[in-house]
């Protein structure tokens, strides 16, 4: 799904239809009555007029409907894009903030002018993206972008009010909580059976989800699961994603710390998948969920675009991104809270992605199996290579030989189609005395796959590297080809993501981040999960919000009435209804 979410070469757009949640159903002007023949009849047979206005069908209206796909979720991605970012920048003057020490002495300017705080996040994956572009380090990468988004030499110096982002922050930061707490659900799940309640309310996830847990992360993944197998939502990880979750904590912590409506934040995330934007679209992921009040709130994800869509933002603006500097900004304004200061913008960095048995995706499987191994002495992973090598599957076996924990992982849709085909429960066969329906065949319905207690799922075939926004090796910003020169075929791209695989690992090996871990002796894979933990419940105590709201979220079954036929009595129904009559 990810790869072709474009808008440069649709041509299968569709309108809504009757089937849609926002059908293009409009009655004809009514006539006026005849007073003079009370008993006059007249029989509607005109054709409903042909300039009707377009149907107004927001983002979120889409993905309640799994009949629109392609070319109508493409077309409403795209109000999400670099334009919408420097038209935000340009709305008014930002709300400015100034301090000398984290957690005190903020204070705010422009409080009375309407305007708004200004944030971004960023992925790994899209500093990967950038940096095998300009041939530098991941690291090098990320502090280029955050001179784009808040130095003097980005794009505020040509912006109308000189807005920039307040901060820059790393979506790393927030994957280690979703490592730690991912790690949690599934020792929870394994020694609860699946039953244990996690409290959390108002339709967010009520238990542990069954085993296997399937990883959430990735949103291309959560649709196609929603709309065509709702068999396995009841596996998919309650966690939030990184992305998700930083979006939440920005969003609670700045809201409650500085005293003002969480609309008067705006973040924007940049990501390395068109899909991603379909998340930040979700009505779970807005303050209505944290605040608990019900109602349709504001997204702690405003706004996504691609690593793509980052080069064109600096283009708009006219900055010469290979020019930027390499080097960190000089200084920062702290963030308004001291603990959260040090979690968000460390010294030092806690966790590299230099390992690439991790996976360029986040790590959420390595980490589980480090994290279990580490349970039991003498615990050794084992890797077998499935049908192909986007699947992978682990086993934890004791020093004696003892099978003590079974993961996989899945990559691309052509194998996810295998696993969710796996997971289907049984159904009786209509015939008699038939066998029963379905990939599972053993009495009581259970499914017919591996043991596995956790399998990572991605969208995207060897993982977010080669996620849809990332920049491809054909985009003249990688090649500097003329119109109508010879295009790279597949094997180029294919050397070309492995260039991008490479700086997504290229973690400089400088001792640093052992510093920032000294006064924590439960480290697995370079995190702390008692430092985590111990953050995360500040985190909610300082913003007065239970933890479970802030970092679970929910999945639902996506019904669609497309290409269902409907009798008349149930169009003359919904016909009605349009115009407030009925039944």
């Amino acid at each position: 799904m990810s790869a072709i979410l474009s808008a440069d070469d649709l041509n299968d757009f569709i309108s809504p239809g009757v089937a849609c949640i926002k059908p293009v159903e409009t009655l004809p002007a009514a006539k006026p009555i005849n007073s003079s023949n009370e008993y006059e009849v007249s029989f509607n047979t005109e054709a409903p007029p042909a300039d009707l206005p377009p149907a107004q069908i927001s983002l979120t209206d889409c993905l309640a409907c799994s009949g629109c796909v392609t070319s109508a979720e493409a077309v409403l991605v795209s109000m999400q894009s670099h334009a919408e970012v420097l038209q935000e920048l340009d709305s008014g003057p930002s709300l400015r903030l100034s301090g000398n020490k984290a957690g005190t002495g903020i204070s705010i300017e422009n409080l009375d002018s309407g305007g708004r705080i200004y944030v971004a996040s960023v992925s790994p994956q899209s500093r990967a993206s950038i940096a095998a572009t300009f041939g530098v380090s991941e690291r090098e990468a990320g502090n280029m972008i955050e001179h784009l988004l808040s130095g003097p030499k980005g794009i505020k110096n040509r912006a109308v009010y000189r807005n920039s982002f307040q901060w820059v922050v790393d979506t790393n930061i927030a994957r280690e909580a979703c490592l730690v707490l991912g790690a949690d659900e599934v020792m929870t799940s394994i020694l609860s059976g699946g039953d244990k309640e996690n409290g959390v309310e108002n339709g967010v996830a009520k238990k542990q989800p069954s085993k296997p847990i399937l990883t959430s992360s990735c949103p291309g993944w959560i649709c196609y699961a929603e709309k065509t197998h709702p068999h396995v939502l009841p596996h998919l990880s309650r966690l939030k994603s990184p992305q998700a979750l930083m979006g939440t904590l920005l969003k609670t912590t700045l809201s409650r710390k500085l005293g003002i409506s969480p609309d008067r934040i705006w973040h924007v995330a940049i990501m390395p998948c068109f899909d991603k934007k379909l998340e930040a679209s979700r009505e779970e992921l807005t303050d209505a969920v944290w605040e608990g009040n019900g109602t349709r709130g504001v997204r702690d994800v405003d706004c996504v675009i691609t690593s793509k869509e980052l080069l064109m933002l600096a283009d708009s603006r006219r900055v010469d991104f290979a020019k930027l500097p390499r080097t960190p900004l000089s200084a920062r304004t702290p963030f308004p809270d001291a603990k959260l200061d040090a979690f968000l913008f460390p010294q030092h960095r806690r966790r590299k992605n230099n390992i690439p048995a991790s996976g360029t995706s986040g790590g959420n499987l390595y980490y589980i199996l480090q994290y279990f191994a580490s349970q039991h002495q003498g615990a050794t992973v084992q890797t077998t290579r499935g049908r192909n090598a986007d699947v992978l599957e682990y086993t934890v076996t004791s020093e004696a030989g003892e099978t003590l924990f079974k993961a996989a992982r899945y990559y691309g849709f052509r194998n996810i189609q295998n696993l969710v085909r796996r997971l289907k429960p049984v159904k009786a066969s209509r015939m008699p005395g038939g066998k029963p329906v379905g990939s599972a065949r053993r009495p009581g319905g259970k499914q017919s796959g591996p043991d596995f207690a956790y399998v990572e799922v991605m969208a995207c075939p060897g993982g977010c590297t080669n996620g849809g926004g990332q920049i491809k090796v054909d985009d003249p910003v990688i090649t500097g080809r003329e119109a109508g020169a010879v295009k790279p075929g597949p094997q180029e791209q294919k050397e070309w993501l492995s260039q991008v695989d490479e700086a997504y690992f290229s973690g400089e090996d400088s001792g640093e981040e052992a510093l920032s871990l000294d006064n924590h002796n439960d480290v697995v894979d370079g995190v702390s999960p008692s430092y985590i933990m111990s953050t995360l419940a500040h985190w909610a105590a300082a913003t007065g919000i239970d933890l479970d709201r802030l970092v679970y979220t929910s999945y639902r079954e996506v019904v669609s009435d497309v290409g269902k036929k409907a009798g008349d009595t149930e169009r003359v129904i919904e016909i009605a209804g349009k115009i407030g009559g009925g039944w």
